[in-house]
């Protein structure tokens, strides 16, 4: 029999928004699921908003337990990204929750604040969300960037899951920002590698044993296949099985399961699955058929409809519910 998938690698990188909360609330399934896993984990996070010691926290609270595993998000890469390139103790204006400003601040530069622009000059700003953000610090980014200051985004998630659905994130808010200037930002986020290698490196694997799981076609499925790890794309989040079957090879995942209780189940690739014209009873296998005989039709040319509402049938057939 297939071993369970999470025994197959040596070292996990888990997103959050989605995969084990939403908002305030544990994903169901998640905590039980992440606290019967055997390996080290990184959980790696596009939301730049929190410090890492501060999601830390929000884990513990829900109930995951253990030392194996730690914290890693856009907002430290970000920091590392401009660490390479300016002097230590340079003034970056942070925009953003907390954890923008306290990742500048680990890595060696200098945050400032929108409020203190005016009596200093800063080398580069980053954006990353915060629930506060305000009319003036999206206009500050436009005016820097517009300026020609190098201009850095934590990441472009253009929504966040939350428990009363989804809700703008950072790439709306950076999105804005575009309609203003000329300019364009670096963004180290998922889907590009650096948060990815950073959280790799915090593992200590190599790419062969790393696992990545999440919910976003294209950041968290689309940046591990760029970045040559496999992937567990999970149903709990914003990506939906539409999204998923007519996704582009690019951020077409190894795995895919309703939740994270799929690291627990004997999944096999994608790839290997054998197509079929009808539900054969074992919901993780039929879900892998409909994946794979979709993904056939369409790279052979042949049509596969995309009614909204026929897939989200299919998928509360074959995705159990909590």
């Amino acid at each position: 029999m297939t071993a369970p998938l999470g025994t197959r690698y040596r070292g996990l990188i888990c997103d959050l928004d989605g995969v084990v909360y939403r908002g305030p609330l544990a994903v169901p399934h998640a905590v039980e699921t992440l606290n019967r896993v055997e390996l080290p984990i990184v959980f790696a996070t596009n939301n730049a908003s929190r410090p890492p010691e501060d999601v830390g926290k929000h884990l513990r609270e829900l109930g995951v337990d253990g030392e194996a595993w730690s914290v890693v998000n856009s907002s430290q890469a970000a920091a590392a990204y401009l660490a390479q390139r300016l002097a230590p103790g340079a003034r970056v204006c942070a925009v953003g929750g907390p954890g923008v400003a306290k990742a500048l601040e680990e890595a060696g530069l200098t945050p400032v604040r929108v409020a203190d622009l005016d009596a200093t000059l800063v080398e580069a700003v980053v954006q990353g969300l915060g629930a506060d953000v305000t009319w003036t610090e999206l206009a500050a980014v436009g005016h820097l960037a517009e300026a020609g200051v190098p201009w850095v985004a934590t990441n472009v998630d253009l929504t966040l899951p939350t428990p009363s659905g989804r809700a703008p994130g950072n790439g709306a808010l950076v999105a804005l920002v575009r309609t203003a200037t000329s300019a364009s930002p670096h963004v180290v986020g998922k889907p590009k590698a650096a948060l990815f290698d950073l959280a790799r490196e915090r593992l200590g694997t190599d790419r062969p044993d790393t696992l990545v799981c999440g919910d976003l076609l294209g950041t968290d499925i689309e940046g591990a296949n760029a970045a040559g790890l496999d992937s567990l794309f999970v149903l709990s989040g914003s990506s939906r099985l539409r999204d998923l079957v007519f996704a582009e090879p690019a951020a077409r995942p190894t795995y895919v399961a309703g939740d994270l209780r799929g690291l627990l189940e004997p999944l096999l690739p994608l790839r290997d699955a054998v197509p079929r014209g009808r539900d054969i009873g074992d919901h993780a296998e039929s879900l892998r058929s409909v994946v794979a005989s979709a993904w056939a039709a369409l790279d052979a040319g042949r049509a596969v409809s995309d009614d909204a509402a026929l897939w989200d049938g299919i998928e509360q057939r074959l995705v159990p519910q909590p």
